[in-house]
């Protein structure tokens, strides 16, 4: 995924009110930007930490700037955009990368599924006719002391119900997949922040033990030649 006009250089001021940025461009100005990341971005928004952002010439949009990646207190590179794991997951998919996912012959995205009135990020289908469901998290929790991410950074409930329902589908015999896509640079294995939210953390060993596939797979960042899926990561715990 290369990044198209190619990203911007700022210093990070200040995140607020979930969806807002207060940065100061490589030119000295002050600028607000887009923050499009719900959660709570732990070890992302260090006041005076490096950004990039992209630029849109759309007339319509009040921010013209999204933020894009950030450089953490550790001195990794994080793509804080929450929307690019799912483009990036199916740029994977479809070039074979995910290999445990290869060989499906048809790739919906945004699904109905399950009782709970659920979107799955991806539907494949496979020339034998069976499903796979497919939930894509987006991982940018890292620690000082520790190449292993985490996930949630937040609590999360719509994200335990995304483990419900992946579970109820695998009790039923169909395959159903839980994916990390890594956006976070120098990271050895990823595992369930149960520190910020137990109950996630117990949903997700309930829906292994049902069946559910858990994979993570880790994305190379580079602000001038954007990201790429690259290759496995165990899931911890």
């Amino acid at each position: 995924m290369q990044f198209d006009p190619p990203l911007k250089q700022g210093t990070l001021l200040k995140r607020y009110k979930r969806f807002f940025a207060d940065i100061i461009t490589a030119e000295g100005q002050p600028l607000t930007i887009h923050c499009p990341n719900t959660g709570s971005m732990l070890n992302c928004m260090s006041e005076g930490a490096r950004v990039w952002y992209s630029e849109s010439n759309d007339p319509k949009r009040k921010l013209k700037g999204t933020w894009e990646l950030v450089e953490t207190p550790q001195g990794r590179l994080a793509c804080v955009n929450t929307h690019r794991a799912n483009a990036l997951v199916q740029e994977a998919l479809e070039s074979g990368v995910i290999t445990e996912l290869a060989g499906f012959t048809q790739l919906k995205r945004e699904v109905r599924y399950g009782l709970e009135n659920s979107r799955a990020d991806f539907c494949l289908q496979f020339a034998q006719g069976d499903a796979v469901m497919v939930e894509v998290k987006s991982v940018t929790l890292g620690f000082a002391d520790s190449r292993v991410a985490a996930f949630p950074d937040a609590v999360t409930a719509r994200g335990a119900k995304h483990l419900r329902e992946l579970a109820a589908l695998a009790q039923q015999g169909q395959r159903a997949v839980q994916l990390y896509c890594v956006n976070l640079s120098d990271i050895d294995a990823v595992r369930p922040a149960s520190e910020i939210d137990p109950a996630y953390a117990q949903a997700l060993a309930e829906a292994k033990a049902c069946g559910v596939e858990v994979l993570a797979y880790a994305v190379t960042i580079d602000p001038a030649k954007g990201l790429a899926v690259s290759h496995a990561l165990p899931v911890l715990g």
